[in-house]
């Protein structure tokens, strides 16, 4: 955060309420519009591709968030969020065996992947993802509610936490922020993580927050811009060429107009 919008942020918190009380509720009908959108936003509610391997990738992606699997001596920089999926629906529902003893992904490339993508072993994968939406909602929802205690203490100095705080909750506050929120965090992490960066910025929605113009009337808008810039960052930083992914991400998160 630059010092002029450092100043910001302090006459900011001396006249707004404090929000720290907030807290985000959804009902049943919300957080299934949020997973089908989710769903939407990462398989075009497909239920092929809740099952995949990108290319360029590393590394397989399951489910309508597409949680990350490494196969075994892949050391990636995202976090591994399939294996919390997997344990998750255990105390749920019965998994196979195999899935239950799997530390890494069965599927060592994306080559033999695709050469198994109709086996028995991956049917039956496909077909436990499938009856489990309404438990990945609930999976993806949790990182969120766990998201901003994350976030502040990743955050140094005092007021930059109460900063961070502020902004969280303005946009939670609108009608299609819990959505944003929830989907941003699923997508792209909350960027507390040291290993997820690229010449030491970060993409997560911490970032996102923290470079948010607090005196923006449009707050959804805004969000959108800054999520924009910390992408087109994250772009700008990588190792190898990401270009590809950027319109796509635009795209999703022009989905965060609308309720």
């Amino acid at each position: 955060m630059n010092q002029f919008l450092k100043k910001i942020v302090l006459v900011t918190l001396l006249v707004l309420p404090t929000l720290a009380s907030a807290k985000i509720t959804l009902t049943d009908a919300q957080a299934v519009d949020i997973g089908q959108k989710i769903w939407q936003n990462e398989g075009l509610g497909r239920v092929d591709y809740l099952t995949v391997w990108n290319e360029g990738e590393d590394f397989p992606s399951f489910g309508i968030g597409h949680f990350i699997w490494y196969p075994q001596g892949v050391d990636g920089p995202f976090v591994a969020s399939f294996l919390v999926l997997r344990d998750y629906l255990a105390v749920h529902m019965k998994l196979p065996g195999w899935l239950v003893e799997a530390k890494y992904s069965p599927w060592q490339s994306r080559e033999v992947f695709y050469q198994q993508f109709d086996s028995l072993q991956m049917r039956e994968l496909r077909q436990l993802l499938e009856q489990s939406v309404s438990l990945q909602v609930e999976v993806i929802i949790q990182r969120m509610e766990a998201a901003l205690p994350k976030m502040l203490r990743a955050a140094a100095e005092p007021d930059l936490r109460a900063y961070l705080e502020q902004q969280f909750y303005k946009v939670a506050a609108e009608p299609s922020g819990p959505y944003a929120l929830i989907d941003y965090i699923n997508f792209k992490g909350e960027g507390v993580a040291l290993r997820e960066r690229y010449q030491g910025e970060g993409w997560g929605l911490l970032q996102v927050l923290m470079n948010m113009n607090p005196q923006a009337s449009d707050v959804m808008a805004e969000f959108i811009r800054s999520a924009d810039a910390v992408l087109t960052q994250r772009v700008n930083n990588a190792p190898r060429d990401e270009s590809r992914w950027l319109l796509g991400w635009r795209k999703r998160l022009q989905s965060y107009h609308n309720p």
